[in-house]
């Protein structure tokens, strides 16, 4: 495999098509909690196609027939990318996985002493039982290619692997006609430098491609993944958001975007589509993204400090490593304690409000009293506070007329609203996983006729103590990709709730 000659004279060695083998579907699913159906992974397949990832472990077939229904379906899509089953080192998973019409498999192979001795009862440390797990790796390997299936030949904890026996493992599934191989650093033990020792001397006597698969236990897995490519590994194996066992997998836009970046490597990838592919796979395995979280993050394009927020009007990159568009994003503005004259500027633009240096101050000054009350201004509160001092008054487009709910058992949660929506009336009825639910629900199905509002983020604090405390709403809303916040602030969490939801949708529309 050709070799990036600029990137080589640099000290660092990459591959010129480094691949990537996406495990959101198999070894994200694994995270605590998720559990994907048919039509889960069938748009995530296809988002992951357009993205550009090689190959897709669309999930182990020996795990129910539901799964392998999963699986063809996945297959059936007739997707570029390559289409691939989990499987020990089993004959009869091999069989389970030919039942799915995959490309290829990810053949795992217990490779520590750990792992032998609890997986496969036997001790690594005789010769005998050595030869019994290398035979037994071989003849699967054979069996899965004589049955016209691309091999993966993976290590499992190949981590904390006697490295010789290793190469032996390695140097059998060549033999049996693995067309890749993979070391698994499967609870995270690695550090770059060791990744990048192993792999300086692995990834060129293996005598096939070497994929890397790290988990996150310790912080690592990306920083690990990177390390192994740059050592000579030829493929990354990666979840969306870095979900998985425990604390997760390598990232696949950490790892993707750094080498984009950081390292000028073409991944080929669609990077543009990793915040759609993002938020898709947060809905539909229901784990919520970390704000902090690298590239995307809620918080990574968005700005509060002053001094930041006027170096950024006259050029974004003095805070930002790259532009929000390169990732599919865009930069947001939040206004608080540290908002300075700069980012009520930028903020009232956005609102396509003008302000004149008075107004601008009285503006600055209340969202200041704001933040120093520990509140984050929301688009909304400033939108009021602006239009309080500007003497503007905006007619709502959506009206709330009313509305009533219903819960408790064994009644199913169901609310009504009744809306004015461009003057004209709505009446719609939904049910709900709670009464705040269906009333959110029957509010985005009255308001479908001016545009797809999504809900993206709920969130609901008491204010005051006591059965009749005061409660805040604040919601997250998004609409043909722009982003606000609102609140809503009442004694009833349904009409707090409403009045959030109303607040945000008069914003977006």
């Amino acid at each position: 495999m050709r070799l990036l000659h600029q990137i080589v004279k640099e000290g660092i060695i990459l591959f010129e098509n480094i691949r990537f083998l996406d495990t959101t579907l198999r070894d994200g699913e694994q995270t605590p909690g998720v559990a994907l159906s048919t039509d889960d992974k069938i748009k995530i397949a296809l988002a992951l196609d357009d993205l550009g990832v090689s190959i897709i472990e669309a999930g182990s077939a020996v795990t129910s027939e539901g799964e392998r229904s999963s699986i063809k379906a996945v297959a059936a899509l007739g997707l570029r990318a390559e289409i691939c089953s989990y499987c020990r080192m089993r004959t009869s998973d091999i069989d389970l996985a030919l039942e799915c019409d995959v490309d290829s498999v990810h053949l795992v192979v217990p490779s520590s002493a750990l792992h032998i001795e609890s997986k496969l009862k036997k001790d690594i440390r005789i010769q005998k039982d050595r030869e019994d797990v290398l035979l037994a790796a071989a003849e699967v390997a054979e069996y899965a290619k004589s049955h016209g299936l691309i091999v993966e030949f993976s290590a499992e904890d190949a981590s904390r692997a006697d490295f010789k026996f290793l190469k032996e493992l390695y140097a059998t599934g060549v033999a049996s006609g693995a067309d890749r191989l993979c070391f698994c650093d499967t609870v995270g033990m690695l550090t770059p430098e060791k990744t990048f020792t192993i792999f300086s001397e692995l990834a060129y006597v293996a005598g096939a491609p070497v994929s890397i698969h790290c988990h996150n236990d310790f912080g690592l897995a990306t920083a690990n993944t990177i390390a192994a490519l740059r050592a000579g590994a030829a493929q990354a194996h990666v979840t969306v958001n870095g979900i998985g066992e425990r604390s997760g997998n390598a990232s696949l836009e950490e790892v993707a975007v750094q080498l984009e970046h950081l390292y000028g490597v073409k991944t080929n990838l669609q990077i543009e589509n990793l915040y759609k592919l993002s938020r898709l796979v947060s809905r539909l395995t229901n784990i919520q993204v970390a704000p902090n979280k690298a590239i995307v993050g809620g918080n990574s394009f968005t700005h509060e400090a002053g001094i930041h927020i006027h170096d950024l009007v006259k050029n974004t990159a003095s805070y930002e490593p790259i532009s929000p568009e390169f990732v599919g994003r865009t930069r947001r503005v939040v206004l608080g304690k540290h908002a300075g004259a700069s980012s009520i500027e930028l903020a009232l633009n956005e609102l396509g409000l003008t302000a004149n240096p008075a107004q601008r101050t009285e503006i600055f000054k209340r969202v200041k009293e704001m933040g120093d009350k520990g509140l984050s201004v929301t688009d909304a509160d400033l939108q009021t506070i602006a239009e309080s001092v500007l003497e503007i008054h905006c007619e709502p487009t959506v009206k709330l007329k009313s509305f009533s709910a219903i819960s408790g058992r064994p009644a199913i949660p169901m609310a009504s609203v009744v809306l004015e929506v461009n003057g004209k009336e709505e009446i719609c009825v939904d049910t709900g996983d709670g009464p705040v639910d269906a009333a959110i629900r029957s509010i985005q199905r009255a308001v479908s006729s001016v545009g797809d509002i999504i809900l993206e983020e709920y969130h609901v604090d008491s204010i005051t103590g006591g059965t009749d405390a005061l409660v805040e709403v604040t919601v997250k809303m998004s609409k043909d990709g722009k982003v606000i916040t609102a609140r809503g602030a009442r004694t009833d969490i349904i009409e707090a709730s409403v009045e959030a939801v109303i607040n945000g949708m008069n914003r977006l529309v």
